[in-house]
């Protein structure tokens, strides 16, 4: 592993296996389908495992669409917040369905999609987000219709709902609380529909999850309104799959010890500056304790404190847990810092690199 150069994202096959037996457990016990949902994760050098173990993709772009297509296979569901005129035609020829945020969007493309199945997002203005940056329940959101009365106007032309308004949610009981009340607010609806996608964020391959009890509920919910559910596993499908590997630069103590990393929240793990969050590195257990921070400019590109057996120096290798998610999507690059590789462990050990990224791709992404 030293022989790689850092900063590279590793992804294990053999941890993202884990997570794809969860996902077919929940597809075999509740008849519901599994979509990789692209906007958390789209690194296709794993396609080739995950594929056996979910039913497609689903979209946030036309670039993620085709993406899903042509790398992934399978079911390929189109959604995005607005479709412009001049990608719409596009959209539809690469999708099996497509997913209006609005009604005005349906009335305006619906007859461009003929022949596919559409479907309308639905808001049931209740979710369990803690972040209000990404609450799609927040007030004056765009994120769906939240009308029954004028969705009625519009029922014959869709077949399913998509309904995303579950946020890192590991609490199945506030799951099914929610759930409920989407079966009171949107019930009536429900029941003249062939499909209903209850989105991601549902952390159901987490620890302890009782997934007998989610999957009784997903079955319970399809028989009583004759509908297929799908499920839109994003960080659900990577979690605890893939590390980052970054190599101490520099070490120093300004009231705390300090030590800099080659690599960049900003630019590699952007969630972590987004929400305020801290990075995890396991163990985290031993007397001598740095502040672990990024290389670019930004005063607060750090990944968090946390506790060493040995006092760190220049060369030391540090491996930053549960990298997969809304990661490799966003990596940007901020100050010109070297982007992460990309390294895959297959089934039986064997590590390789199967993307890096240089000078020419830093100024390809400029003019």
């Amino acid at each position: 592993m030293t022989t790689i150069a850092t900063p590279y994202y590793l992804i294990d096959k053999q941890k993202l296996l884990r997570n794809m037996e969860k996902i077919a457990y929940v597809r075999q016990a509740s008849g519901a389908k599994a979509l990789l949902a692209l906007k958390c994760f789209a690194t296709w050098s794993v396609f080739d495992l995950m594929r056996d173990y979910m039913d497609g993709t689903t979209s946030s772009s036309l670039n993620e669409v085709r993406l899903g297509r042509e790398k992934f296979g399978g079911e390929t569901h189109a959604y995005s917040v607005a479709y412009a005129d001049h990608e719409i035609d596009e959209v539809v020829s690469h999708a099996d369905k497509i997913i209006f945020n609005s009604i005005g969007q349906l009335e305006r493309f619906a007859d461009r999609a003929t022949g596919i199945a559409c479907g309308l997002r639905l808001n049931p203005q209740v979710s369990s987000s803690s972040f209000d940056l990404a609450d799609p329940a927040r007030p004056f959101s765009r994120l769906g219709e939240w009308d029954v009365a004028k969705v009625e106007t519009v029922m014959d032309r869709v077949t399913g709902f998509m309904i995303h308004n579950n946020c890192e949610n590991a609490d199945f009981d506030l799951f099914d609380r929610m759930l409920g009340q989407i079966e009171e607010r949107f019930g009536t609806l429900l029941s003249r529909v062939d499909w209903v996608s209850l989105g991601g964020g549902i952390h159901f391959t987490g620890d302890d999850y009782p997934i007998d009890a989610f999957c009784a509920r997903l079955k319970a919910f399809a028989e009583r309104y004759g509908v297929q559910v799908y499920l839109e596993p994003g960080e659900a499908s990577i979690t605890k799959s893939t590390t980052l590997e970054v190599t101490v630069l520099d070490t120093l103590f300004n009231g705390k010890n300090l030590a800099i990393v080659d690599s960049s929240i900003e630019a590699h793990m952007l969630d972590l500056l987004i929400y305020r969050e801290s990075a995890k590195i396991e163990p985290n257990e031993g007397g001598h304790t740095y502040m672990v921070c990024g290389k670019s400019c930004l005063a607060g590109d750090i990944f968090g404190e946390f506790r060493f057996p040995e006092q760190l120096k220049v060369g030391d290798r540090i491996s930053v847990q549960d990298a997969a998610g809304y990661t490799m999507v966003k990596k940007n690059w901020f100050n010109g810092v070297k982007m992460p590789s990309i390294a895959v462990r297959e089934l039986d050990g064997t590590v390789k690199v199967v993307r890096e990224f240089g000078f020419d791709d830093y100024a390809a992404s400029l003019s």
